[in-house]
């Protein structure tokens, strides 16, 4: 179900620790970790506070699709949590091997709407040792503004971040903020639609047809109708506004936009893509079939089943949100872990 908040400063972080050892905490150079369990993706950062920002050491990411299939049976499959739970365990090892004084791993939209999501977290306590945290959406939201805030394009007008996961997708309208603080949060929004779920709502059959135009269009109509409530508190005739988007979708459709061989992070993170340029894209992906999209470097054989889904939701936004360019961030929910756990510690980011 879709939930709102308007008004409301951005919470402070509440979440449990994974790994807190004293040894740890005493080195001259502490090292945390966040881990993000989505729909779709399990990924890891390892990192260490710098003057004004850390520096990351170890990284890991996989696709494990927990949320195969969870829209049919509201409850995760054995092999989509095996597949997860091998995941973490590699997660589990780098934190040990990167000797992690504080970490935390989180958990979204699958585990919140499967029936067996308690069961799934306490069976990774019990083979990894993580204690994996199942977040409400207004934290999914907040963590990704701390995480991505800085690459909003310059301006005092109002912005919209977003998140397109697995599960669902995440808005947010902020305030500018001040120098490099995190942005006021002024309403936010999360609807049960991101690129696994939205997939399943129509069917593979259907966006793989000969009808895949029509079916595009009923995504991208369900994705704006689930959109309209929050629609109605955005400011109306705004100037200057700004958009940024952190997903594996505007990374991957800026990836097409800049016609890379293959994946370049310091090339798509902070870039600003004109907006009409991403309709194009989407567009253009939306009349493919599957090999088609299969054949583009940066989409491949792994994403090309779901990113037609992500282009519709990302017109869905662009509908409510007509700024004139969309900026990328290859950072999100944990990055804002990261500073979460660093600030608590006293870093100074």
């Amino acid at each position: 179900m879709a939930q709102s908040a308007a008004s409301a400063p951005l919470p402070s972080s509440s979440g449990r620790a994974g790994i807190d050892t004293t040894a740890g905490r005493a080195a001259s150079r502490h090292t945390y970790a966040a881990i993000d369990l989505g729909t779709n993706n399990c990924r890891l950062l390892v990192a260490r506070p710098t003057d004004g920002g850390f520096t990351v050491v170890d990284a890991f990411s996989r696709i494990v699709r927990l949320g195969e299939g969870l829209a049919q049976s509201g409850r995760l499959s054995d092999e989509a949590m095996n597949r997860a739970v091998e995941a973490l365990g590699v997660c589990s090892d780098k934190l040990r091997r990167r000797r992690v004084c504080l970490s935390r791993s989180v958990a979204t939209e699958a585990c919140r709407r499967a029936a067996n999501g308690r069961e799934f977290v306490d069976r990774v306590q019990r083979e990894t040792g993580l204690a994996l945290e199942i977040i409400a959406p207004q934290e999914e939201a907040r963590l990704a503004v701390l995480g991505c805030h800085k690459l909003l394009e310059p301006g005092d007008g109002p912005a919209l971040i977003f998140d397109i996961g697995g599960g669902s997708t995440e808005l947010v309208l902020v305030d500018p903020g001040e120098g490099d603080h995190a942005p006021r949060i002024k309403a936010w929004w999360s609807a049960p639609w991101g690129v696994v779920s939205l997939t399943e709502s129509e069917g593979l059959a259907a966006i793989e047809g000969d009808e895949r135009v029509p079916a595009y269009r009923r995504m991208r109509e369900r994705t704006r109708h689930a959109f309209s409530r929050f629609a109605e508190l955005l400011p109306k005739d705004a100037a200057n506004i700004r958009l940024l988007g952190t997903s594996g979708t505007v990374t991957t459709l800026a990836s097409v936009h800049l016609a890379l061989p293959s994946y370049d992070r310091r090339a798509v993170d902070g870039l600003h893509v004109p907006i009409a340029a991403m309709r194009n894209i989407s567009t253009t992906i939306s009349e493919m079939n599957f090999a088609e999209r299969s054949s583009l470097p940066c989409i491949g054989t792994e994403r090309a089943d779901l990113v037609v889904a992500g282009c519709a939701i990302l017109e869905a936004i662009l509908d409510i949100w007509p700024a004139e360019r969309l900026g990328v961030a290859d950072r999100g929910i944990r990055e804002g872990i990261l500073r979460s756990l660093m600030a608590r510690d006293g870093h100074a980011l």
